[in-house]
This record gives structure tokens, C-alpha cells and sequence, in this order.
């Protein structure tokens, strides 16, 4: 990541004032720090900006896959108006999700991957973040017998993984009032393409870009 846009100086004020808003009226006991990024996995992920809690309530943000610590993200990175593009330049955390989840999806991936060869079935996994779908992606980005591309719009993008000869699928139909969950499919908000190869019209597209 060449050029540093988000900093603690200057976007460190602005997250505590709007999480502490937030905390103090969801009557969460937590305290949150906010830190220069760093990564032990630079190829997935390489944040500027990490934002971590702790306190008395901190696995209240980690319940159901860590659903509400995502929404917090996901709000944090509405109210700076960060464009999708910039989404992997911050990231929330709390008790080492962050290091789990990537170990969770990269067995989730391979998991899935062996079904696909086995049942010639492609599979699709619930609405991810862009950081999430990425994961995927790279976990995948050396099986010659599958391939995975992104799916779906706005916060119900997902990665569908397919074998590697069988063309695309349509997106299946939302049910009347369905919406996605953050967590284990958490939805990332807006028109994700960041880390996505360009597809038609922007709804699917293969793989991560470097």
C-alpha cells in the first residue's frame, strides 16, 4: 500500500467521537484504541488503521460471528465516507478475531473447495465483507480444478466458488424483506469492487486483483 491515506492524527478523533456516541448508547462497557495498522498477513491484509476493543462487554461485539463488530466497521467507514476501494485500509478487532477469522475462512474455502471437485456442484457462501471475499479468493488463487468469483450487489456480495469449466450462474432471488447479516456472511456495504476482478455491469466478477 504505497500511499498512507488514513492516519491516527487525523481520522483517530473522528472514530472515537462517533464509536463513543455509539457505545454509550448501546450501555456498552468497552474501551477502544485506535492504532497505527499492522498485519502478519501483509498479502491478505494491510490495514493503516486498526481499531480494537476491550472491556467488560467486548464479546457482546464478537456474538454471532462477530456481527456487531462488523456493523461497527461498516458505520465507521459510512460516517468517513470511505469510498469501497478504501475498505481494507482499516479494520476493526477485538480478543485476536481478526488472526481467527482469517484461519476460519481459509478452511472454510478449501472445505469448500473439495466439495465442489467432489459433488461438481458449485457452492456459494453467505454475504461477506470485501476483506472476507479477498480471503476466499487467495485461498483458492492456486487450485487449477476450481475458481471462485464474486457475486451479488452492495451488501449481499458473496463468493460463489465453481468448477473450473462451468460457466457463471444468475444470482438466485432475495426474498421479500431479506437482508444480510453481518458476521459469518455480514454484508460490507456499497458496490464492493476493490479487490474483485472487473466482471459485466459489475455484479460478478473473478478473483482478486493485485
Amino acid at each position: 500500500m504505497a500511499e498512507r491515506i488514513y492516519t491516527v492524527e487525523e481520522h483517530g478523533p473522528k472514530i472515537e467521537a462517533f464509536l463513543g456516541k455509539i457505545l454509550k448508547l448501546g450501555g456498552l462497557d468497552v474501551r477502544l484504541v485506535v492504532s497505527a495498522g499492522e498485519s502478519p498477513h501483509p498479502e491478505i491484509e494491510d490495514p493503516e488503521l486498526v481499531v480494537r476493543f476491550q472491556g467488560r462487554d467486548v464479546d457482546r461485539l464478537l456474538e454471532n460471528k462477530a456481527e456487531l463488530l462488523l456493523a461497527l466497521e461498516h458505520l465507521t467507514m459510512e460516517t468517513l465516507r470511505m469510498p469501497s476501494e478504501h475498505h481494507e485500509r482499516m479494520c476493526f478487532d477485538a480478543n485476536d478475531h481478526r488472526l481467527m477469522r482469517i484461519a476460519e475462512l481459509r478452511l472454510s474455502a478449501t472445505t469448500a473447495a473439495e466439495r465442489v471437485k467432489r459433488t461438481n456442484t458449485p457452492f456459494r457462501f453467505g454475504p461477506m465483507t470485501s476483506r472476507e471475499r479477498r480471503i476466499i479468493h487467495l485461498a483458492l488463487r492456486n487450485e487449477k480444478e476450481v475458481r471462485s468469483e464474486s457475486s451479488g450487489m452492495g451488501s449481499y456480495r458473496q463468493v460463489v466458488i465453481y468448477p473450473a469449466g462451468m460457466a457463471s450462474q444468475p444470482d438466485p432471488p432475495r426474498a421479500y424483506g431479506d437482508r444480510p447479516r453481518f458476521g459469518g456472511g455480514g454484508g460490507g456495504g456499497g458496490r464492493d469492487r476493490d479487490r474483485d476482478r472487473g466482471g459485466p455491469g459489475g455484479r460478478r466478477d473473478r478473483g482478486p486483483r493485485r
